[in-house]
């Protein structure tokens, strides 16, 4: 008997079913800290290991007494806090930008196809971006506010054109993808109008790199993510409800729009920051959360683990982009070669499970 009536009739659970409930509460929170807490000591690792390599090798000891100002060493701190250290915080702080963009996107529209690199949103920042390479000769900071407001109109257009009584998440992932394919046709006819130097400028800010960023952008982002993550953190009770569904949430006292616009809102502020710092870096925004998915097991669901997936995947793909490949690379190239075989995997198996429309 797994449940009795009070006297007023209504049901309530046995006292095996609450402690078999609690239990299962339990072991999900504890794997979601320990989870949680290896991917910080893995971020951590990684972090100190860009400052490491090189061709002037530091010792990990160094590197953290350098980034601490636990020591006074001119050569090593002009090595580590001087050029390694910005590389090594953009990747970091681009990387939690877009695993926790990526992850509520995806719990939000309830699809695994649903990331930024899809919807238009880094197109939209593209665009603008290029636009100001190409036709006004801007570069730097310049370059960053255009890619951020590039990118914040487009959400704003598509959550315009996909309102219809509230927003389904089947309408706007089909409205993203439009607008991506029509913001990408007129980046490539404004590249078309491109001298040789400004094509390549482009290019290489559309393939997205870490090293890229300037002081004042990255500073921005990290105060960003300082505000924002906390916010997300505080949202994430209303976006599990929304996860059920829409009448499911309004059951549970879930105000649907108003929670699905501010997590929605997080999530394109996060992801257009990061595209300011970086450019569009592919792929990571995609496969963050279903990663950190699979580590939780039945804790699914998690930003603060997403988020630190995403940073340890963009520091990795850094490390090899800079230090294991023949030449160095951007590290947008890095991630398109490793996303690329996942997306495809993603879609057969989606169609598969007959999810994919």
């Amino acid at each position: 008997m797994t449940a009795t009536t009070n006297p007023t009739g209504t049901a309530i659970a046995a006292p095996g079913v609450a402690a078999a409930l609690r239990r299962n509460r339990q072991r999900r929170a504890g794997r979601s800290v320990v989870v949680t807490g290896a991917l910080t000591v893995t971020v951590a690792a990684l972090f100190v290991l860009t400052m490491m390599v090189g061709s002037f090798r530091i010792g990990a000891g160094e590197v953290i007494a350098s980034v601490l100002h636990l020591s006074d060493n001119p050569s090593v701190d002009f090595v580590v806090r001087g050029l390694r250290l910005p590389t090594a915080s953009s990747a970091l702080a681009v990387g939690l930008a877009l695993g926790a963009s990526g992850t509520i996107f995806q719990q939000v529209l309830r699809n695994p196809l649903a990331s930024p690199d899809f919807v238009g949103i880094t197109s939209g920042a593209g665009l603008t971006a290029v636009t100001g390479i190409v036709i006004f000769q801007v570069s730097g900071l310049l370059v960053s506010g255009l890619a951020l407001g590039g990118a914040i109109v487009a959400a704003l257009l598509m959550y315009v054109l996909a309102w219809r009584d509230g927003v389904s998440g089947y309408r706007f992932i089909l409205i993203g993808i439009g607008v991506a394919v029509f913001f990408d046709g007129l980046v490539g006819y404004v590249l078309s109008r491109a001298q040789l130097f400004e094509a390549r400028q482009a290019m290489h800010w559309l393939t997205g790199s870490v090293g890229q960023a300037s002081t004042t952008e990255l500073r921005l982002l990290l105060g960003a993510l300082v505000v924002l993550l906390p916010i997300a953190l505080m949202l994430q009770r209303p976006l599990q409800a929304l996860e059920l569904g829409d009448d499911a949430a309004r059951t549970l006292g879930t105000r649907t729009e108003l929670s699905r616009a501010a997590l929605l809102g997080t999530a394109v502020v996060l992801v257009a920051l990061a595209v300011a710092v970086a450019g569009p870096i592919a792929f990571v925004a995609l496969v963050a959360g279903p990663i950190a998915n699979r580590l939780l097991g039945p804790a699914t669901g998690g930003i603060p683990a997403a988020a630190l997936v995403g940073a340890a995947l963009l520091l990795s793909a850094d490390l090899v982009a800079v230090h294991l490949l023949p030449t160095p690379l951007p590290t947008g190239v890095v991630t398109g070669a490793v996303g690329a075989p996942y997306l495809l995997w993603l879609l057969a198996t989606t169609n598969r499970q007959g999810a994919g429309g």
